[in-house]
């Protein structure tokens, strides 16, 4: 997905958005060619006639956002103010301020009223971007307001205002889970899911790659141009961040590729190694531990959002993601702590990186490197149950006994 830009592509694309019956006229385009989208944007229409609450659901950056703001163009509230809050971005205490407003002197730094989102999208449409990331107090705040559909300002002692506002939530978790543990309410997850609509991944949609690129290409101030080898790498790729991680892909390429005419070397390694998998597996891991420790080097990749999300989608094995860890501690002499800055996670990452690492039974003794020997890593030879696949040969090269995953000694 991708803001209007009015571009006429090349080929025919589903072009959702234009104007219809004089409501849409504003309405972002949703490009793509897939049936999953269509089906997406047809469920979407059908939802902004009404005034039912919508839970929009998908993994970060497959445009949910977007879709929120397709849903407010095509309803009766065109014209009426879209209001968008991101419950992640605040703390528990200014998240209520922004929804509810507040009086002056309520607290510290309260120096004037202030109107909340919530009142200013009166008639209108509130959109809550991760929803699952409020606090419990804040989600039976929101709870009330749901059953009510009043506004009471923090530090008021007035009775509260009544709006009428339409609410659009968004989330790339699973409430249902978050409700298992206890972090999520269940009488709210009922009250904002009354018709969920799930944006699919990119990967499941490879269709809409090419009319994706095409579109951002169509935008930019720059002839650029991709050969068909360059494409078909796109489409294999799996695009952990989805269309956010492809536009922005291509809007780099399009000012930093060396020639008009981007091809498979100019891509970033984590796309071209994607046809490692035709490799003898040992050599597959090799190539790719070195194509992945590249990435994060040069900080072309990211750890959380790259790396971690390749291997809990089982793109990547155990013996992958050990072989990349060897790697870093290789160059840093064994020190886990120079890993996770090698990395380009910040050092508050450092615990949580290696509790991931035991977790998934992929820890590798440091001990070695420190000794400077490039010793294979000793790990069980009975891989645990219901853990990640590995490559067929892991019981070949697996040794007795196991890593001594302690921590650094200087720790």
């Amino acid at each position: 997905m991708s803001p209007a830009t009015g571009t006429t592509l090349a080929r025919p694309v589903t072009r959702v958005g234009e104007a219809v019956d004089g409501r849409a006229a504003n309405a972002p385009l949703i490009i793509g060619r897939s049936a999953a989208i269509r089906e997406v944007c047809a469920l979407a229409e059908r939802v902004a006639a009404g005034d039912a609450k919508v839970l929009i659901t998908g993994e970060s950056g497959v445009g949910k956002d977007l879709l929120a703001q397709f849903i407010h163009a095509h309803s009766s509230r065109a014209a009426r103010p879209f209001v968008p809050v991101n419950c992640a971005a605040l703390a528990e205490t200014l998240l209520e301020s922004e929804l509810f407003g507040h009086v002056k002197g309520s607290f510290t730094g309260a120096f004037r009223d202030k109107v909340g989102k919530l009142e200013l999208a009166h008639q209108g449409t509130v959109f809550l971007d991760e929803v699952g990331e409020m606090s419990l107090h804040m989600q039976a705040l929101l709870l009330r307001f749901l059953e009510g559909g009043e506004v009471q300002p923090v530090g008021s002692d007035r009775p509260g205002v009544k709006v009428d506002v339409r609410v659009l939530s968004a989330t790339n978790k699973d409430l249902t889970d978050l409700v298992a543990a206890s972090r999520f309410r269940e009488d709210l997850m009922f009250r904002i899911n009354v018709v969920r609509i799930h944006v699919p991944p990119l990967r499941d949609r490879r269709e809409d790659i090419r009319a994706l690129t095409e579109h951002v290409l169509a935008s930019a101030g720059r002839t650029v141009t991709f050969t068909e080898t360059a494409l078909k790498a796109l489409e294999r790729y799996r695009w952990p961040g989805n269309v956010r991680e492809l536009q922005n892909l291509v809007e780099r390429l399009i000012w930093t590729a060396p020639r008009e005419l981007v091809d498979d070397p100019d891509l970033p390694a984590q796309i071209r190694t994607v046809r490692a998998a035709v490799l003898p597996a040992r050599e597959r891991r090799r190539q790719l531990a070195d194509d992945l420790y590249a990435g994060l080097a040069s900080r072309a990749l990211s750890f959380w959002a790259h790396v971690h999300v390749l291997f809990m989608n089982r793109d990547i094995t155990r013996n992958d993601l050990r072989g990349l860890v060897r790697r870093g501690l290789s160059e840093t002499r064994g020190n886990f702590r120079a890993v996770v800055k090698l990395f380009g996670m910040p050092p508050e990452d450092y615990k949580r990186f290696l509790n991931f690492l035991t977790t998934h039974d992929c820890m590798v003794d440091f001990r070695p490197f420190r000794a400077g020997r490039q010793e294979e890593t000793l790990r069980p030879t009975t891989p645990l149950p219901g853990r990640h696949p590995e490559d067929p040969d892991e019981g070949a090269q697996a040794r007795d006994g196991y890593d001594v995953p302690g921590e650094d000694p200087e720790d």
